[in-house]
């Protein structure tokens, strides 16, 4: 393999483990929002928005991710 087609390799396992992680974070996240507002049905708004803050700072530390990846597959 050349050197190219290893970097597009690792930027694809890297992209991929990156969205794994962030699809985990989000399912636990969401999951715990839910238990949570079926604990206290009166607390759901404010469980909703913070579950929805948490999910935007997962989803970009994902794309940061992805970013990194893919400047480095075209940085060969």
């Amino acid at each position: 393999m050349t050197n190219v087609a290893l970097a597009f390799l690792a930027a694809g396992l890297g992209a991929g483990l990156a969205i794994i992680g962030a699809a985990l974070g989000i399912g636990r996240l969401a999951a715990a929002a839910m238990d949570a507002t079926g604990r206290q049905p009166a607390a759901g708004g404010d469980i909703r928005t913070t579950m929805i803050i948490a999910a935007a700072l997962i989803e970009g530390a994902t794309l940061f991710a992805l970013v990194v990846c893919v400047l480095l597959a075209v940085k060969t």
